[in-house]
């Protein structure tokens, strides 16, 4: 048993939540804390633990708690459509964590839609209140409600959309599905999109496929630096929050937390392979033969695909999950072909879209995930000369909110461009 001293201080660390990352800004604690503990139960009511009001109550609170983030000049504008709008844009799997984002995003964002519909088996029937689009009804999927709007965002699992995604795709009002699972990001014939980096000509495609949360933040960083210098090597090291795994997985720390806090221990994990408080788990998803991880190889095949590198340059990576619920981060070594310096390339960060250089460590300003959550904007810092590369490679650190550019806001941000080109 811990100490009574060491109790009271845990016991003040948890009521402000300040060991892990907020899901909200962190001057906004009790709305992130209430949000939290709403998404945990929801996550299990997900598993059974728990009913359709719980999940409501969830995807209530969140959507309070979303109108108190921090709001970055990104973040601030809003979609010039003109007189372009569609009827209708649902979210498929909208009680998840990214589903629950999409939400926000198309509210905070102004997305010309005249209507959001939203689809979930598990919460079907249960009333979700929209500062933007009123009260709506969480409808059971079904292939023809779905088709009925104009273009569908999927917060599923990779073998639902394996199954029903290309089946959504066209009907009647030939509806678009942007897909946030892995099932089509390796498949040649579709388009693996971030907009700001190769969605030209590609927005307009019947299905696209949404990148690994991972490389999704990292890619905004290294993107200006291979147009730039170039890229040979990428050597990459993440530091992966709870809610990288979902509702269950930010449910199962906090948990765990609280027990440690009323009991002195943490209970055996339920949904990670080992305790996650405390610890960091050099592992998320299956070991292949290589001995990397799938997550691992996810940024190796996403980023030649996005990036369009050749065979050559080489990408490697290490994923560790770490005992924060919200934002990842990633610590970037690459080579170039070109000579590169960290005066350089904080300047061409500076103009780049999606991107705030956080880079005074005489200040000790730097990207962490506490700053990253809630923003948009994907933070770069400690950028420094390499050692081992000399003048042809940089190191620097990026802190990003993956459920927002990795998932959701990219989503979002497709959609919206699709909407333009078909204007």
């Amino acid at each position: 048993m811990p100490s009574a001293s060491t109790m009271a201080v845990a016991s003040a660390s948890l009521a402000t939540l300040a060991f892990v990352s907020p899901t909200v800004a962190p001057h906004t604690t009790a709305a992130r804390s209430a949000s939290a503990s709403a998404v945990g139960a929801a996550s299990q009511g997900q598993s059974g633990y728990a009913g359709k009001a719980a999940m409501a109550g969830a995807l209530g609170l969140v959507a309070m708690a979303s109108s108190q983030r921090k709001v970055k000049s990104t973040r601030a504008a809003r979609v010039a459509m003109n007189a372009a709008k569609v009827d209708s844009v649902c979210i498929l799997g909208c009680s998840g964590a990214v589903g629950q984002e999409m939400l926000k995003c198309l509210e905070d964002r102004d997305f010309p839609t005249e209507k959001v519909r939203l689809f979930g088996n598990r919460s079907a029937g249960s009333t979700v209140s929209s500062k933007k689009f009123g009260d709506i009804v969480v409808e059971k999927f079904s292939l023809e409600a779905v088709q009925e709007c104009d273009i569908c965002l999927m917060a599923v699992s990779g073998d639902f959309s394996k199954e029903w995604a290309p089946k959504i795709a066209g009907g009647p009002k030939n509806t678009q599905v942007i897909d946030n699972s892995s099932a089509w990001r390796y498949d040649e014939d579709k388009p693996l999109v971030i907009p700001e980096i190769n969605g030209e000509g590609r927005v307009g495609e019947p299905l696209i496929a949404n990148p690994n949360c991972t490389t999704a933040v990292g890619a905004m960083a290294l993107w200006p630096i291979h147009q730039k210098y170039k890229l040979k090597k990428v050597l990459m090291s993440t530091y992966q929050a709870a809610s990288g795994a979902g509702a269950e997985g930010m449910a199962e720390l906090e948990n765990g937390l609280a027990t440690w806090v009323k009991d002195g221990a943490v209970p055996k994990p339920e949904f990670f392979a080992h305790q996650l408080p405390f610890n960091v788990i050099p592992q998320i998803d299956k070991f292949q033969e290589n001995g990397y991880t799938k997550e691992e190889m996810k940024v190796t095949w996403e980023l030649q695909k996005i990036f369009g590198l050749d065979d050559d340059v080489k990408v490697a990576c290490t994923a560790v999950r770490v005992p924060t619920l919200r934002a990842h981060s990633e610590s970037i070594t690459v080579e170039t072909e070109e000579p590169i310096s960290p005066d350089d390339v904080r300047e061409l960060l500076k103009s780049a879209p999606g991107v705030k250089v956080v880079d005074e460590p005489g200040s000790l300003k730097y990207p962490m995930p506490l700053n990253a959550t809630g923003n948009y904007d994907v933070e770069v810092g400690r950028i420094r000369q390499s050692i081992v590369f000399g003048e042809k490679g940089i190191e620097f650190f990026v802190s990003g909110d993956q459920l927002l550019r990795g998932a959701a806001l990219n989503a979002v941000i497709i959609a919206e461009n699709a909407v333009k080109a078909h204007a």
